[in-house]
């Protein structure tokens, strides 16, 4: 008799046990939320951090009554869940220099009009002189797509954008990027939470990849990508679409599920074929992928050698010039 008793409240113990691991991670997820959260004063974001666990506290250890702990935990969470679903991304924030002008894009027959094209002249990572230009690009002159890959620190991590290409010379870089407020330095576990705006850099090459090969020193790659005339123009029009969209109705960045990488994926599904890899979520490795699928450019070479073939080599003292995308694609190994 006691060995039942016994083995019936074991599923009960596990459900407590599950119940205080979904509390502890609720809590934490929602600390978190409030603490990189666009809260305005900074007083009330700070204050929100730290009250919500200290409640949270309060109701498991000082409500004694199961039915108030759990009525009293219901209302804190639902609280923050209703907060949380209903903070909207925005357009008008401080935002830092080189986010604060968003490109816009309006397709008249088959001429591209794209506004505020970013150019910026960098003299150091944090110095630059901002400018923009408009410029038109004809769809029927869209002739190449490239992949580049930057490494700032190990293998595993890179930023990861697309440059297409014209037949009279243009190309126009376009990154998935984070939309950052100057009042926040810059965090990788902000990217998680409600904390940036999805922001799509539309620039010329001389700034998205010279500020990287040239003021950051970063190990920068560029690979042809490999896609049949209508499959690239396809995806030229939906990166158009979407910077257009975004323009006018913001939407929050996301680490996992929105970034520079599954954000290609996504406005790529309908035309690329690929497969759940566990490539697609260390950005690094991204080319990789690319490669394995049929993706790239390769002349039969396999991928290690494409790779040193497709890094940019610049020299030293280097710095972007009118040339630069030609010079970068000159410089390539043959």
């Amino acid at each position: 008799m006691k060995t039942a008793h016994r083995s019936s409240r074991l599923p009960h113990r596990w459900m407590r046990w599950v119940a205080a691991f979904v509390v502890l991670c609720g809590t934490a997820f929602a600390t978190a939320a409030f603490y990189y959260s666009t809260l305005l004063p900074d007083s009330l974001r700070l204050t929100l951090t730290g009250t919500f666990p200290v409640l949270v506290l309060c109701a498991v250890f000082l409500i004694k009554t199961r039915l108030r702990k759990n009525l009293s935990l219901a209302f804190l969470f639902g609280g923050f869940l209703v907060w949380y679903c209903t903070d909207a991304p925005r357009n008008d924030r401080d935002w830092a220099g080189e986010y604060a002008i968003p490109a816009d894009a309006i397709l008249q027959g088959r001429i591209a009009h794209i506004k505020h094209v970013r150019n910026f002249i960098y003299t150091t990572p944090d110095t630059y002189t901002p400018q923009y230009y408009d410029a038109d690009y004809n769809l029927d002159d869209l002739t190449s797509l490239d992949l580049i890959t930057s490494y700032w620190a190990g293998d595993s991590i890179a930023h990861v954008f697309l440059s297409f290409g014209f037949r009279d010379g243009k190309h126009l870089a376009i990154s998935i990027e984070t939309r950052r407020q100057k009042r926040f330095p810059y965090s990788a576990i902000a990217g998680f939470f409600h904390h940036y705006e999805l922001f799509y850099v539309t620039a010329d090459e001389r700034d998205l990849i010279g500020v990287r090969t040239d003021i950051r020193k970063e190990r920068v790659y560029l690979y042809q990508v490999a896609l049949s005339d209508a499959a690239r123009e396809r995806l030229f029009l939906s990166y158009l679409a979407e910077i257009h969209t975004l323009a006018r109705q913001p939407a929050w960045y996301n680490t996992l599920t929105d970034n520079c990488t599954t954000g290609i994926l996504a406005r790529a599904q309908a035309r690329f074929r690929y497969r759940l890899d566990w490539r697609v979520l260390l950005s690094g490795y991204t080319a990789s992928l690319a490669y394995d699928l049929g993706l790239l450019k390769s002349d039969d070479m396999d991928f290690k050698t494409l790779k040193q073939h497709s890094r940019i080599q610049r020299p030293p003292t280097a710095l972007p010039e009118e040339n630069y995308s030609q010079d970068i694609r000159k410089a390539l190994l043959p």
